[in-house]
């Protein structure tokens, strides 16, 4: 470090860096390690000049130089100043050197030491990452053995998977072989085996169209047991077909026991066709034959029965709808049948007996006039196909489209005669006249009520129009009727009790606002106020025509034009006090005389009432016009309150 420090001068006298160095060896800096200076050549000249030219030159740089150089100081006195000068920093250097001697020295084999430990980590390192590269070599492998591994697993469960599965279906145990044997049918065990058995037939189909040579190893045995099993199977549901046929045998028990073994038919189905198609066909005709005799003898006793048909006609199809639905489900479910099929095995089965039902029926309608019976019929059978559909059972569509296509013409046809009849009837041709309600006309109102009442559940315009026109004629008949008598009172009579009548029948029955209720309120009400003026008319009209004649007048201001009719209204006035009581009892008594319905009867009496408190009313306000003030008779006029309190003792309670 000395010798960096010395002046470049002294650094080129010989010998002057060896001198330093030994006696900084002297000063006690002889622990320190030497200085290798290495093939360093100090005494060669080019070096030392190339050396001290760059030297100058940097010095010369120098901004304290140049302004030494500026100034003109002596350099050679500023040299020597600034030699003594680094001489004092070397000494003094040199004094904290041999200061930290021993601290430096122990830092030194602080270093070597941790070097020392650096490089045996590095060592444990190196070997450590040699470690880690020969175990993720290893993890590869090991890696790839177990995809391997893997694959090879998966591939001896497949095969193992194929193999037991031909191995189980390829033995065929004894236990299978003694219960298809040995066991009846009806043992839980022998369904169970049966499905075993199913199984390995339908394997052996497999594996034959394979072309398996293991599959010829169990053919035989196979082959022995499905006609074992096929010959046990058709003989016990022959037997419980042939079961159906004993009198008076509930056949549905046996169907429902066959119900529990639908797989022996699947079996037979699957593996023995020709046997499904007899056993089929034997139970087709042994049905058929037995709902045919069953309906005809069931229909035969209904018929013998002294009850209306409609009655008949729904005890009859409820057993039709009961039976087939039944008959339909059953088909479906033990023969594995449906749509079109289903239909098509229904009918071979039912269709004998429905043609019967039909034949029967259209010899019914051909000489049957009672229009109620038949369009009760029409709506049973909309009820009961409202039931099929609700059940979704097809079977029984076409039958009742069959039956409606019957009754619905000889419905309109009824209907239609009627309508006729009425049209062409002579009242003259009739009898005695009567005021009473008309025996056509009740006849009328109970058809029309009853039919009403009917079509509510099921609505039908057709019904509903031919209803318009039979109300038509039944009104046009009335008025010819009425025509008959002579006085307009009587004829009034006439048309209010019928009209009542028929209003008050088809009111039990029908609804309120119903087309004919409406109308026939309407003709009641007009009929009623008309018959009200008339029965008024003898004792009060008089003073009716007046109180008209007046308010007519009052209304154009004319009014004085009656001045001069005091003695009309004198004898008004009077004859009204004094016969207005006995004029009201035997009005009452004669609408009760003339009314069969007393509450038709009392409603009229109170209109009439009512009616003629009105007229006197409008007398009084007449007689009090400026006109009639003066007129002494006013005075004898009865007070309208004290009128109305009389008139309410004559009001008859019914």
């Amino acid at each position: 470090m000395a010798e960096a420090l010395m002046p470049a001068a002294e650094l080129s006298k010989p010998g002057a860096g060896s001198a330093a160095a030994a006696e900084a060896m002297e000063s006690g800096c002889a622990a320190a390690p030497a200085l290798n200076l290495g093939d360093l050549d100090l005494t060669t000249d080019e070096f030392i000049l190339d050396e001290v030219d760059i030297h100058i030159q940097a010095n010369l740089e120098d901004d304290l130089v140049k302004e030494a150089l500026r100034t003109g100081v002596d350099l050679r006195q500023y040299s020597k100043q600034v030699e003594t000068e680094l001489q004092r920093i070397e000494q003094a250097s040199i004094k904290d050197y041999i200061k930290e001697s021993q601290n430096i020295a122990s830092l030194h084999n602080q270093i070597t030491a941790c070097d020392s430990i650096l490089e045996r980590m590095e060592g444990m390192l190196s070997s450590f990452q040699s470690d880690l590269s020969s175990i993720s070599s290893e993890i590869q492998t090991l890696q790839q053995q177990s995809v391997s591994m893997n694959l090879r697993l998966k591939n001896r469960q497949a095969v193992r998977s194929q193999l037991s599965q031909l191995v189980d279906e390829l033995v065929v145990p004894s236990t299978m072989i003694s219960v298809i044997l040995d066991s009846p049918v009806t043992e839980q065990e022998f369904l169970e085996q049966l499905h075993e058995l199913n199984s390995k037939i339908n394997y052996a189909k497999e594996l034959s169209f394979r072309e398996t040579l293991a599959c010829s190893d169990i053919q035989d045995i196979v082959d022995r047991l499905k006609i074992k099993a096929v010959s046990k199977i058709r003989e016990f549901i022959l037997q419980k077909i042939y079961s159906f046929r004993k009198p008076m045998t509930n056949y549905q028990i046996p169907q429902n026991t066959l119900l529990k073994y639908r797989f022996f038919y699947q079996f037979l189905l699957a593996n023995e066709r020709t046997v499904a198609k007899e056993i089929r066909d034997e139970y087709v005709d042994t049905m058929s034959k037995i709902y045919f005799s069953y309906f005809k003898s069931y229909s035969s006793r209904l018929l013998k029965v002294q009850y209306p048909y409609e009655t008949l006609f729904r005890s009859q199809h409820y057993a039709l709808l009961d039976n087939g639905c039944r008959e339909f489900l059953f088909l479906s479910d033990f023969f594995m049948v449906a749509g079109n099929s289903a239909l098509d095995l229904f009918n071979s089965i039912m269709g004998k007996t429905l043609s019967m039902f039909l034949k029967n029926l259209s010899t019914y309608l051909s000489d049957c006039y009672d229009s109620i019976a038949v369009f009760l019929c029409i709506h049973i059978i909309l009820r009961f196909r409202a039931i099929t559909v609700k059940r979704n059972i097809p079977a029984l569509d076409k039958y009742w489209e069959g039956v409606l296509e019957l009754l619905w013409p000889r419905f309109e046809l009824i209907l239609e005669m009627n309508i006729q009849s009425i049209r062409n009837t002579d009242p003259q041709k009739l009898g005695v006249l009567d005021t009473r309600p008309h025996y056509i006309t009740r006849r009328y109102a109970e058809f029309s009520s009853a039919v009403v009442s009917i079509n509510q559940t099921f609505p039908n315009e057709r019904t509903n129009a031919l209803l318009g026109q039979l109300q038509v004629e039944v009104e046009n008949f009335v008025l010819k009727m009425a025509a008959e008598f002579p006085s307009r009172r009587d004829q009034l009579i006439f048309l209010i009790n019928n009209y009542d009548m028929m209003l008050g029948v088809l009111m039990e029955r029908a609804a309120d606002d119903s087309k004919e209720v409406e109308g026939f309120q309407q003709l009641l009400l007009a009929r009623t106020q008309e018959f009200i003026e008339e029965i008024l008319s003898p004792p009060f009209g008089g003073m009716i025509a007046f109180v008209k004649e007046s308010e007519a007048l009052m209304e154009k201001g004319q009014l004085d034009k009656l001045r001069n009719d005091e003695a009309r209204i004198t004898q008004l006035v009077r004859g009204f006090s004094s016969s207005w009581k006995q004029s009201v009892e035997a009005l009452s008594q004669d609408v009760m005389r003339s009314f069969t319905n007393f509450k038709n009867g009392t409603s009229i009496i109170q209109g009439a009432l009512t009616q003629l408190i009105q007229y006197y009313h409008g007398f009084h306000k007449v007689l009090s016009q400026p006109t009639f003030r003066s007129l002494a008779v006013r005075s004898e006029l009865i007070n309208l309150h004290h009128l109305m309190v009389e008139v309410k003792k004559h009001k008859p309670n019914f």
